[in-house]
Formats: C-alpha cells, sequence, structure tokens
C-alpha cells in the first residue's frame, strides 16, 4: 500500500542517505581494529581506506542539522502563527537535549550509571532548536545575516582555548570548543564533542533554505539556485583550502604521497565544523538535491523510507550497533564487558588495540542497514496513518 504524504521526497531521500552512511561510522566505532579510540584522520597512523571510510561519514552532521532547519520553516509553514512553531521548537529541542543525556548516553555506554555524559549531534539540534524558538521572530533577511555570520566568522574565535572543569571553561567547551571535563575523582565525564554556536549557523541558513521548498515554489528556479549554492559552496571551499590561511583550524600540508596530499586537503576539522568543513559537506549536498529533484525509483524508495524515520532509525541503530559489538568482542575472545563503557573502563584504553579489519565493518554495516528497513518501513506507516497523534512529532 502506497503511503500519501505532503512530504518532499528529495530531502527525504537526502536525509535517508545521510542516515545510512553514519551508520558506517558508528558500526566502525564498534568493529574496527581501535574502537573509539583510534583516530582516521591522523597522517601519520590512516590508511586511505580507512581515511576515506571516516571521511565520507562527515557529510551526515551537518546535512541533518541544516535539514532540521528546513524542516522547522516548511513545519512553520503550516502553523497559524510564529507563537505555535516557537512553542514546538523549544518544547522539542528540550526533549532532544534530554533523549542525547539518557537513552543516546546508554546507547553509546551501555553503563546503566550514565557516568559519561556525551553531548552530541542530537543534543546539538535540540539546543540549537531552542535558540531557533527565539530567532524565528528576527525578519527574515536580518536571520538570513546572522546564519552567514555564525558560519564565516566563528573560526575568529579559534584562537580562544580554555582548559579545566572551571565553570567558564565548561561554558566555553559547550560553545565554541569540544573538550572534556571529570568530576568526582573520574566518576563522572563530560565530553562535548558538539559546541553549539557554529551548528547553530548552520541550522538558521537551514531554516532560510526552507524558502525554497514552499508550497508552489517554481521547481525550475529551486534547481538554478541548488546549482549555484552547491558549485559556489565547492568552489569555495577549494579555493580557501588551498590558501591555508582561514576557514579550518589546521592548514593543509605537503604528505609522503598524492593520495595523503589529498587527504590531508580534504582533513578538515569538524569538532566544531570550521568553515571549510561545512563548505566541503553542504556544497555537494546542494548539488545532490539538484541532481535528485525528479528521479524516482527502488534506490530513492529505499532511502524514502529511512529519511522520513530518522529520529527512531538513529536510536535503534545505536543499540543494534552497540548489541553486535558485544558480539564481535566475544568472537575475538575478549570479555564483552569491556565495551561497557563507564569512565573507568573508557579512561582505560584497553580496546585501543583490539577489533576487526575494515572489511568487516563494512560487512556489518550492510546487514545493519537490511535489518533496520522493515522496522523503519513499518514505523513510516505507523506515523503517516495516524498524524492526529501530537506526540509523534517529536518522535
Amino acid at each position: 500500500m502506497k503511503i500519501k504524504s505532503n512530504r518532499i521526497e528529495s530531502i527525504d531521500i537526502l536525509r535517508g542517505l545521510v542516515m545510512i552512511v553514519m551508520a558506517l561510522d558508528h558500526v566502525r566505532d564498534y568493529t574496527n581494529t581501535g574502537y573509539l579510540y583510534s583516530d582516521p584522520s591522523n597522517m601519520d597512523t590512516t590508511t586511505p581506506a580507512l581515511f576515506f571510510t571516516r571521511w565520507i561519514t562527515h557529510f551526515c552532521a551537518p546535512v541533518f542539522v541544516f535539514l532540521a532547519g528546513t524542516s522547522a520553516f516548511l513545519y512553520g509553514s503550516k502553523q497559524s502563527s510564529k507563537k505555535n512553531l516557537a512553542k514546538f521548537l523549544f518544547t522539542r529541542g528540550l526533549w532532544l537535549v534530554f533523549i542525547e543525556l539518557t537513552v543516546v548516553n546508554f546507547a553509546w555506554t551501555f553503563d546503566i550509571g550514565l557516568g559519561l555524559h556525551i553531548f552530541q549531534v542530537i543534543w546539538a539540534i535540540g539546543i540549537c532548536m531552542m535558540f531557533m524558538a527565539a530567532l524565528i521572530y528576527l525578519h527574515k533577511k536580518a536571520l538570513l545575516v546572522l546564519g552567514f555570520i555564525i558560519l564565516f566568522g566563528h573560526n575568529l574565535l579559534d584562537g580562544i582555548t580554555m582548559q579545566g572543569n572551571d565553570p567558564l571553561s565548561i561554558l566555553w567547551y559547550f560553545t565554541h570548543q569540544d573538550g572534556f571535563a571529570g568530576f568526582n575523582n573520574g566518576e563522572s565525564i563530560l565530553f562535548i564533542a558538539y559546541p553549539f554556536l557554529p551548528w547553530l549557523g548552520i541550522m538558521i541558513l537551514g531554516y532560510c533554505f526552507g524558502h525554497f521548498y514552499q508550497k508552489d515554489f517554481d521547481v525550475k528556479v529551486r534547481k538554478k539556485w541548488l546549482l549555484y549554492f552547491g558549485l559556489g559552496a565547492v568552489a569555495l571551499f577549494i579555493g580557501l583550502r588551498y590558501i591555508n590561511t582561514y576557514g579550518n583550524l589546521t592548514p593543509w600540508s605537503d604528505q609522503k604521497g598524492g593520495a595523503y596530499v589529498l587527504m590531508s586537503f580534504l582533513n578538515t576539522a569538524k569538532y566544531p565544523p570550521s568553515l571549510l568543513y561545512t563548505l566541503m559537506t553542504l556544497g555537494p549536498a546542494m548539488l545532490f538535491l539538484y541532481a535528485i529533484e525528479s528521479i524516482k525509483n527502488w534506490c530513492t524508495n529505499f532511502l524514502v523510507v529511512i529519511g522520513r524515520v530518522p529520529f527512531f532509525y538513529y536510536i535503534i541503530h545505536l543499540y543494534l550497533v552497540h548489541l553486535i559489538g558485544f558480539i564481535g568482542l566475544s568472537l575475538l575472545g575478549e570479555n564483552w564487558k569491556e565495551l561497557i563503557f563507564t569512565p573507568q573502563r573508557f579512561n582505560s584504553g584497553f580496546l585501543a588495540n583490539k577489533g576487526f579489519d575494515l572489511w568487516v565493518t563494512y560487512v556489518v554495516w550492510i546487514a545493519v542497514v537490511i535489518m533496520l528497513y522493515p522496522l523503519c518501513n513499518m514505523y513510516m506507516k505507523y506515523k503517516a496513518n495516524n498524524k492526529n497523534k501530537w506526540w509523534l512529532s517529536y518522535l
């Protein structure tokens, strides 16, 4: 039975694609040699296969956050007032922060004590939505200017760094510098991986981008702007990266071979997302939206299913991947409990030289996506057939 929907398929296709690619990175975290401790972007230790396995997943978070802004705009266009949208954004944002620190943190650690407090993409979307609840009252031109100021200007703050557990340092970690903070003699750890400020700029621009997907907007005009945005962002990325002076905390450099020079060139900062990282990822995303606008086949149908239930997919896939990690560690002859990440076990680094070859990661990744598809399809149909249930908009 075909589900009728007013959703924009090209956006769901892109979202579904990045959700599937995202799972590759998380499967790698729980299967590949080094587990969560390895750094595929370290030019001294990585390989091209490992680097690009990680690099392709860089597209996921910025696209996910950007499209969260777009979805907020489209949701608001159906509301009778901005007050309704503001209420939704604030309450959903608060809900997402809560889910990050409970359901998602437990999925990553399986530590019932939740000693590791990890602030990642769901937290970033949540806190940015809470800010957006106020920012949507700005004139649309002022909002667009603010988004570009944050995107192009936040790297000016790279030189401000903090260390320690004092309140000012922790506030800065949450704002612009990723960092760790330990408490109670290591019994509790804050890990802020996604400082909110750069992500807020991305969400603001995503919200403004929703203008191009309003009902009855001319498709030819939209495609023209998608092409301009995509090519412009890619060209700006290449130009700024080549100059090597601004837009990323670390410059690219000569390496031991051509492949490694390319890897160094593409190795932009995600924590926090630099200007060049954002241009590198959102530019091709715009070109993908341009290309996929009128394409419909079995592949796009598959992606739409995942793209319409991204939050459901995200939560379920984390638990499934972690459970598979237990099985894999047992097959290696190790104690599966080493993948229950209490602060003490996480700090031990025991798994830093354990794990499987990269090909195993790809096999497991494909299996995970295949297993999740029917569940996502069932949930998508349930949501489509129960639009009157308000709580589904929070899931």
